[in-house]
Formats: structure tokens, sequence, C-alpha cells
């Protein structure tokens, strides 16, 4: 018979500045549920809130909860999937409780989608084969609109640009008043008329002083 040799798995450096104390901590699952492994049981509990964009220790003991059961592999929950799904949720960095929730669902589906292709790839017959696939077509649409819904909530939250005192040369244009820029869309705080006036060219509001002068001159 012979023994499978040893296979000793390198250790990466921890990042600079980063100490272990201060790192999130690993999920220990056992019978009785979770438990976060962390010297300082209140340390630990508020790395693992920062990880996951908690509020409190309720919000991410209720997203814990919902991480642990969307690792289930082979009929119970996998340390290793779960480990996986907190790192992916801290590297997305969820900044309220909504962005909590979505990043969630978003690391779930992920998980969810790599197991349909792992039945995909081991179907025995027909009706597998096209069970995994419907449900893998499903989740990989989902995710991109889950990343679009993301992307659209943070937008929303993003202050507006508003721009005082422009210096403009002779020959540019410019806004008079208060610039508010969204998206690339600009507005002005001042009424059409005005607008007009500011965007006339410079060259020719001095035509028009000049016209003015003239017919003062033969007044």
């Amino acid at each position: 018979m012979t023994t499978a040799p040893d296979i000793t798995l390198p250790t990466m450096p921890a990042a600079p500045g980063l100490s272990q104390a201060t790192a999130t901590p690993r999920i220990k699952l056992s019978r009785r549920g979770y438990a976060i492994d962390h010297p300082d049981r209140k340390l630990g509990e508020a790395l693992m809130a920062n990880a996951l964009g908690a509020a409190d220790r309720d919000a991410m003991d209720g997203i814990l909860r919902q991480l642990v059961k969307a690792s289930v592999s082979g009929g119970k929950p996998c340390e290793v999937n779960l480990a996986f799904m907190i790192s992916m949720v801290k590297s997305i960095g969820p900044r309220d409780s909504v962005e909590a929730m979505l990043v969630a669902q978003m690391v779930s589906v992920h998980v969810m989608a790599m197991r349909c292709a792992h039945h995909l790839a081991h179907a025995d017959d027909l009706a597998q084969h096209d069970s995994a696939a419907r449900a893998l077509g499903r989740l990989t649409r989902t995710f991109p609109a889950q990343i679009d819904a993301l992307t659209r909530y943070r937008s929303q939250r993003e202050p507006a640009i508003t721009v005082q005192n422009v210096k403009v040369e002779d020959g540019g244009n410019a806004i008079v008043g208060n610039v508010t820029q969204h998206a690339s869309v600009i507005v002005s705080d001042q009424p059409p008329a005005a607008a007009a006036r500011a965007l006339r060219p410079a060259d020719a509001r001095r035509r028009h002083d000049a016209a003015d002068a003239g017919q003062n001159a033969q007044a």
C-alpha cells in the first residue's frame, strides 16, 4: 500500500500593517452553531461586523447565519466556503445595511452558481444536465443584475459637485450662477435669459458696446 506524501501549503505573508489581532477572524462551525475564532470576543465581533458591513451585533449575527446556510456543501455547512464568502463580502466593502444584504446575496448566488456548474459537469443523464444548465443560466444572469443594482444604489448616495466663481477668458463660454453636476448633466440656477447673456461670446459683447458708444456720440 502506497502512502500519499504530505503536502504543505505555503503561508501567505500578512499585509503590511495588518496584524493577526486586527485581521478578519474565521468562523468555527459546530453542532451548536458557529463561533468567531478570535482571542478577544468583543474585538472579534467588531472585526466581523466591519467586514460584513453590519450596523450592530444583531445584524452581524443575522448575516452570518444566512451565509452559513448558503455555504452548505454535502448536506452541511462548509467552513471553507464560508471563509471565502466572508472574504468576498469584505473585499466588496458594503457601506450600509442595504449594501450588506445585497452583497451577501451576491456572494451566495456566486457560490450556488459554481455548485450548479459542478452538477452540470457531472450530470449522469439528460434530465440532470438540463436542470443544472437552467439553474446555472438563471444564477449567472442574476449576478450581473445584482452588480448593476449595487452600482446604481451607490451612485445615488454620492454627493453632487457644486462649482462657484468660474473664470472665463475672452472667447470662452460661461454659465452664470452655481453649477451642480450629476453624472455629466450640468444645470444652472439662473433663468434662460440670464444664461443666454452669459453665454454670448466676448467679441460680440465688445461690438455691441462699440455700437452703443457710436450712437451716444451722434446724439
